[in-house]
């Protein structure tokens, strides 16, 4: 088959990585894959496709990646499957030609929350576009607001980047894991009361940020990774015993299940996305939404109770591993194409 997929940027974020994974892999099952970019410019676009400028930090990168000044109809190529990635490439989609082949909308979280004019996001998800969602709760966002269906295909996290290593860590004991991020409904704010609370109670605990940027001004970690490297990120969450997860909303998250696939015990907010691999007293700790002191209160029983930890981390490492498979999910997007 020949798939296009218009992909927003090629910046490192989990929702980029996704659909670059899924164009790889289809590349390298025979498909003809192009990843339509936009650039700021006619003339940058131009510069970029003459040095053939791709996303450097996944070596070996086989998809075709196009840059373009902006999606429309004319710079888009024949195919026979195109696929929205984000509520700014809908229309273009939309609207595109029969040549560019049948139409889809991948849809990695409900946008309408956070990113755009509500009204304007939502409208994109009345386009006449085959949906595909990576998760369940996407899926019943769709149902119940937009009264259409979706295929479900969860994101499996990569076993070969994300997997237990050994580590040597120097600090005080437990490490608490946090992504660090600018957007309040990432909960960095939430993060930070919630680790507060539990380190008067809990002697030793250690918080470690990381992110793509570190913060502006002071902050509460006792540890922080700026742009971790891709190939170092698999040591940074062996090295800590719990990866903290306080965002309001989520897709699916997948920073959470690439630390519960290197061993790390999960302590969430139940933000939707998560629902798909964070079983309550399971494979993690869930705590009510925007709850930050449930969330203190499921933090600090897995930083007091190693036996506790223990449990959730292995049953967690072992439901990413063996629930969640990349060959399966490339091979179910070629269905869900034909």
């Amino acid at each position: 088959m020949k798939i296009t997929f218009l992909c927003p940027h090629l910046r490192i974020a989990g929702g980029v990585r996704a659909i670059l994974t899924y164009a790889d892999r289809l590349t390298a099952e025979g498909h003809q894959v192009d990843v339509v970019v936009p650039a700021k410019s006619h003339g940058r676009a131009f510069w970029r496709s003459l040095v053939h400028a791709g996303p450097g930090w996944i070596p070996g990168f086989r998809a075709k990646v196009v840059w373009v000044d902006r999606w429309r109809s004319s710079a888009l190529p024949d195919a026979d499957a195109i696929v929205a990635t984000a509520w700014q490439s809908a229309a273009a989609v939309a609207e595109a030609p029969a040549r560019c082949g049948r139409k889809f909308y991948f849809v990695q979280h409900y946008e309408s929350l956070y990113h755009g004019q509500a009204e304007t996001v939502d409208a994109t998800y009345r386009l006449p576009l085959r949906k595909i969602v990576i998760s369940t709760w996407l899926r019943d966002v769709m149902r119940e607001r937009f009264a259409c269906e979706a295929d479900v295909l969860v994101t499996p996290v990569d076993p070969m980047l994300f997997h237990a290593v050994p580590v040597t860590v120097a600090t005080s004991r437990p490490r608490v894991l946090m992504l660090h991020h600018d957007y309040a409904w990432k909960g960095t704010a939430d993060g930070f009361e919630s680790v507060a609370r539990v380190k008067r109670r809990v002697q030793g605990l250690h918080l470690v940020g990381f992110g793509v940027t570190a913060p502006k001004g002071p902050a509460g970690y006792d540890e922080f990774h700026a742009d971790p490297p891709q190939d170092k990120l698999a040591a940074l969450y062996s090295g800590c015993e719990i990866y903290l997860c306080p965002s309001w909303d989520e897709g699916l998250g997948m920073p959470p299940m690439e630390a519960m696939a290197c061993g790390a015990a999960l302590v969430t907010y139940d933000n939707g996305g998560c629902r798909d691999y964070a079983l309550d007293g399971e494979t993690a700790l869930v705590a009510r939404r925007r709850d930050v002191g449930d969330l203190a209160a499921k933090l600090e029983r897995l930083a007091a109770d190693a036996e506790l930890r223990a449990r959730i981390a292995t049953a967690g490492s072992a439901f990413i591993r063996d629930t969640f498979d990349w060959r399966r999910a490339v091979s179910r997007m070629e269905e869900i194409f034909r």
